[in-house]
């Protein structure tokens, strides 16, 4: 058995391989670019290495330089963890050529697999079902535009060298595609360094179903069953589970036979993925194979009891798979839901910012958090915004579903913006609770998501001023108890927390923010045997009692009970209730002073990132909706389009420069 390994990666993934490894009596190296330099992988490890500057060409992309660590150290093997050089043949090449073991595939199978059209066609050959569409070696856009209305609207453009929604378009019709094409050859040749594209009929209805396969280097090879990934934004997972909702054990048979068939097809070793579409009526399709680890591995071993990572390194030393298809058996149910850094209501834009609290939930049987991060960490530009991945277990799905809903309702973090309320409005949806999945499941439940109608003003606005009320009453109470002693009146009005007044009613007038939008509550407290609220907005009263202990709300309204947990961060406050997240904040006040400075008629730039390219010239007439530029920023690109017909009058930044959140990116004049 290895003595020592290298860990070519970083963030959750490189903690987690640090941890199997540490387990198994294995020395561990990591390696850290500037930005990482106080990194919580670099404080686990044996021993860290320094290998560049914090943009990752100039350090975990930079393959002479982690091969170098490695023979620095006397590591005599490499994990490559997943993304950065975790499919890159010619990296896994260079550690055989120096002796050093590649914890994954062999070379061709990662070749055979890096292009997406080459492995279409020994799918193919394989007897591996195929989604109809175009894989050819002619890449001219006339090619490709044919092919695509050959096969009909809606197709899917998609990077042959991509992964993780990179380079991938849904094109509508045929007036899009132009503009479709050439943001996914851009993409795809500023990721991979390839901008080949395949051209796919796009199923309206699928799920993403993918098999987890494991194979060694002795004739040996199993399927460790399925995951459901369709909860998708951006084509990047969201939510994943296992098993597949629905799954029969004909259906799971065939699939995981068909994945078997792909992976011996290319001679593999290691852990592997093979990605379907599932399609209403039961028939599949190969979708690609990623020649590693997922980042959705954990349901698939809480499910199995099995350690993924402990498999690759036994398989990557020369033994047999630890069990037989016949030994191996699901047990329960799982999910993962991926925390991000990002906003969920500007359209998933990433986010950056300092971790300034974090808390997550109790880990223990039922309930697992891969981070790598700390309290005090910074979110930066230069990396994917993934926070932690939260895994719940539990033995069938609507109970694990519930241990996700809670578990999301005891996540605490700030000092950034984060995706938890949105994954708990949706593990709380009625159609996931369902298990009506589809890849297009958050544009379809969209309203249900992000809790947007009136309907949900009426009951959030309520529940809202009774937990600011009830909140102001503690403190009120926490400060007469901690005021001095022997000179305090608990019958002062200085102490009194009812909100007594000498002439008129016992009165609270809220300022709250829900949505964007101010509103104004007012609250009349009536005290007697029983304190009652009587909330008023508008036309509507609603009457309501409530207890407010420690983070737990218990409310009624209108005889209606019900709880709240209850979570503060950053000025907001978030209640989770079954129905979904609350999400409000008390409006700061108006002190005056001068407006917002007009940008004279500029765009502001959404995230901080780097100006991927200016696609019209300074000067240009435009007309709304127009594309103007494209940014990126944590490995996801934003374009910025026109706001109305008009001119762009110039710009101010070049391609390649870097660019701050908030920034003014050009000046733009609308007609008249």
């Amino acid at each position: 058995m290895f003595e020592k390994i290298l860990i070519a990666n970083r963030g959750e993934i490189a903690c987690r391989v640090i941890r199997t490894a540490h387990r198994m009596g294995i020395r561990t190296v990591a390696v850290y670019s500037d930005a990482d330099r106080d990194a919580l992988h670099v404080s686990m490890a044996d021993e860290a290495v320094h290998i560049g500057a914090a943009p990752s060409r100039e350090s975990y992309l930079d393959a002479d330089k982690v091969i170098d660590a490695a023979l620095r150290t006397g590591a005599q093997a490499i994990h490559p963890g997943y993304g950065f050089l975790s499919e890159n043949a010619a990296f896994c090449r260079a550690c055989r050529d120096q002796g050093i073991t590649f914890i994954g595939p062999p070379v061709g199978a990662i070749e055979a697999m890096g292009s997406k059209s080459a492995a279409k066609t020994i799918m193919e050959a394989a007897g591996v079902p195929l989604v109809p569409g175009y894989h050819g070696a002619d890449q001219s856009v006339v090619i490709l535009r044919e092919a695509a209305d050959a096969m009909g609207y809606p197709v899917l453009l998609k990077a042959a060298a991509g992964g993780g929604g990179k380079g991938m378009r849904q094109v509508w019709n045929g007036a899009e595609f132009d503009e479709a094409l050439a943001a996914a050859k851009r993409e795809s040749l500023n990721a991979f360094g390839d901008d080949t594209m395949l051209v796919e009929k796009y199923l309206t209805r699928p799920r993403h179903v993918e098999i987890q396969v494991f194979c060694d280097g002795n004739g040996n090879a199993v399927y460790l069953f399925e995951r459901d990934c369709s909860v998708q934004r951006r084509h990047q997972k969201v939510i994943e589970e296992a098993p597949a909702p629905g799954m029969t054990p004909e259906l799971r048979e065939a699939m995981g036979q068909a994945a078997i068939k792909a992976a011996v097809a290319i001679d593999y070793e290691g852990a592997g993925t093979v990605e379907f579409l599932l399609d209403h009526d039961g028939a599949f399709y190969f979708m690609e194979m990623n020649t590693r680890l997922q980042v959705e591995h954990p349901v698939t071993e809480m499910i199995t009891g099995q350690d993924l990572v402990e498999w690759q390194i036994r398989v990557a030393d020369g033994e047999d798979l630890p069990l037989a298809q016949g030994e191996l058996a699901i047990r329960g149910h799982a999910f993962e839901a991926r925390i991000y850094a990002e906003d969920a209501e500007n359209d998933f834009l990433p986010v950056t910012g300092t971790l300034s609290f974090m808390q997550p939930p109790t880990a223990g049987a039922h309930v697992r958090v891969d981070t790598g991060v700390r309290q005090g960490d910074e979110v930066s530009v230069f990396y994917d915004p993934m926070i932690a991945k939260l895994i719940v277990w539990d033995e069938d799905r609507d109970k694990a579903l519930n241990r996700l809903t809670r578990a999301l309702s005891e996540y605490r973090i700030s000092g950034t913006t984060t995706n938890i309320d949105f994954l708990y409005n949706l593990a709380s949806c009625a159609p996931f609770r369902r298990a009506e999945l589809d890849t297009g499941f958050i544009d379809k439940h969209h309203a249900e998501l992000f809790r947007d109608t009136a309907r949900d003003i009426e009951s959030d606005l309520p529940l809202a001023a009774l937990y600011l009320v009830l909140r102001q009453q503690r403190t009120t109470a926490l400060h007469a108890r901690r005021s001095d002693g022997d000179h305090r009146d608990p019958t002062s009005p200085w102490n009194l927390n009812n909100a007594w007044r000498s002439v008129t009613d016992n009165l609270h007038t809220l300022e709250i923010v829900l949505h964007d939008t101010q509103y104004t509550v007012a609250v009349e407290q009536q005290c007697g045997a029983t304190t009652r609220y009587l909330i008023r907005h508008g036309d509507r009263v609603v009457c309501a009692q409530g207890v407010l202990e420690g983070s737990r709300l218990r409310a009624d309204f209108d005889g209606y009970q019900f709880s709240a947990t209850v979570a503060e961060h950053d000025g907001l406050c978030s209640l989770y209730t079954a129905g979904g997240a609350v999400v409000f904040r008390l409006a700061e006040p108006d002190l005056g002073g001068a407006d917002q400075a007009d940008t004279g008629g500029g765009l502001l730039a959404p995230m901080n990132g780097t100006m991927v390219a200016l696609l019209v010239e300074a000067g240009a007439a435009v007309k709304q909706g127009d594309a103007l530029l494209v940014m990126e920023a944590m490995k996801m690109e934003h374009t910025i389009r026109a706001p109305a017909d008009g001119r762009v009058v110039s710009f101010y930044y070049a391609a390649g420069e870097l660019v701050d959140g908030g920034a003014e990116l050009l000046e733009f004049s609308a007609d008249e």
